[in-house]
């Protein structure tokens, strides 16, 4: 089945606080809620300017309802705590769309917070959307009407990625380093249950789990891992936690090939190139070299701000928004929400879909290997003169994975 993306003009309409036609020219506030200070904030901070980009290059005409978008960065230093006082503010400053990724333990609290504030405050809803946190939780046992997650789940990304080292002969002996909160967790849990029903020949020789930010120095864990004979590392660090890990297994000299979740985020594709040819594989819904709008927003978002844009579910989360303004023909949270809800659109990765069991997004995902930029492959990322290149595609119904989650719908 074929979803062609369409960019129409709204029908006109007269504006009115809290309940307006979507029509050309309205201007959609949306707050970003993430860590833009701290040990991750090279991260939120990237992420912030690519909200920003793409809200520019998809206003009006090129967004389906003609809507424009304004996105307000708000600092919750990565922590749920401030997430949560965050969200309180932009309540009073009378947000009705939020925007957060960076870290599952902020995301669930702002679920929860989001879903609470919509039960005690009828016609002063808000929706959250969910561009990178991927805590299975928030679409199963934690899922809320109100939270629509843009990025693959992990057991999705995990149910990919086994399927994909089950048939790499060298994978025999493996380590498990991941961060020490929901995400980290998850990784390990799923990649050990995967794992065990594709290949129970394989070992996990080693496994920890690293406070999230805090260590600035992996060679103690670089050095366990060499000592377990490790073949193979598994890790969804991302941000300084990855980075600082290559950096270590560059200064040991130990050549490990890594199965990753976030590898290509900031400044860690720089580490690696000063690696070398190492040989790392990453799991996500996107790669380096697409082709068409995103590879074309790759290029420019590259040579304005002289940094990588690589969370491409922001793309796919302003499309989705303008179809569902369209379809609901309104900018009324409560009604834009039931739109989304089930909405099938055309995304930068092929045909998505926003399940309407759970809000989780079900699209295809893709195995990609770090190497030198070639004829195929272009973009170099960081300008590093290497890239992600695509190895293997996998189509949304072969990563999709069951929920359990039992939402409760406004009536």
């Amino acid at each position: 089945m074929k979803f062609a993306m369409k960019v129409v003009a709204a029908t006109a309409g007269v504006l009115c606080v809290g309940g307006a036609l979507a029509q050309k020219g309205e201007t959609i506030k949306i707050a970003m809620i993430e860590g833009l200070s701290g040990p991750m904030a090279n991260v939120g901070q990237n992420q912030l300017k690519s909200w920003q980009f793409v809200a520019e290059k998809l206003a009006g005409a090129n967004n389906a309802a003609g809507v424009k978008f304004e996105i307000v960065g708000m600092d919750s230093k990565g922590a749920p705590q401030e997430a949560l006082n965050t969200f309180k503010a932009a309540v009073d400053q009378g947000f009705r769309y939020i925007v957060q990724g960076n870290g599952s333990g902020a995301a669930l609290a702002l679920s929860d917070a989001v879903t609470k504030h919509n039960e005690r405050n009828p016609g002063k809803e808000v929706v959250y959307l969910n561009y990178a946190a991927v805590d299975p939780a928030l679409t199963n046992e934690k899922c809320s009407y109100w939270h629509f997650r843009l990025d693959a789940d992990t057991s999705q990304k995990m149910e990919a990625l086994t399927s994909f080292m089950k048939d790499q002969p060298k994978v025999k002996k493996v380590y498990l380093l991941n961060q020490n909160y929901s995400h980290g967790h998850q990784v390990a849990k799923f990649f050990k249950e995967g794992m065990a029903h594709k290949r129970a020949d394989v070992q996990i020789v080693g496994e920890d789990l690293v406070p999230l930010g805090q260590v600035k120095d992996f060679a103690p864990y670089v050095a366990k891992i060499k000592q377990a004979g490790a073949d193979t590392i598994v890790t969804g660090n991302w941000g300084a936690d990855l980075t600082l890990l290559v950096k270590a297994l560059n200064d040991s000299g130990l050549k490990v090939p890594m199965y990753v979740y976030y590898a290509s985020v900031s400044g860690t594709p720089t580490v690696l190139a000063a690696g070398g040819d190492s040989e790392v594989y990453q799991i996500s819904y996107g790669h380096s070299n697409f082709k068409g709008t995103i590879g074309k927003f790759t290029g420019e978002f590259q040579k304005k701000f002289g940094d990588d844009f690589y969370t491409y579910s922001i793309y796919n989360g302003l499309v989705m928004m303008g179809e569902a303004m369209a379809k609901a023909k309104s900018s009324d949270p409560v009604k834009v929400a039931a739109a989304m809800s089930g909405i099938r659109f055309n995304g930068f990765n092929g045909e998505a879909e926003m399940r309407k069991s759970d809000h989780q997004m079900q699209q295809a995902l893709f195995i990609s290997k770090w190497q030198k930029v070639d004829k195929e492959n272009t973009y170099s990322v960081e300008k590093t003169g290497f890239t992600f290149a695509p190895v293997k595609s996998i189509e949304s119904y072969v990563a999709s994975t069951p929920t359990s989650c039992q939402m409760k719908r406004p009536t």
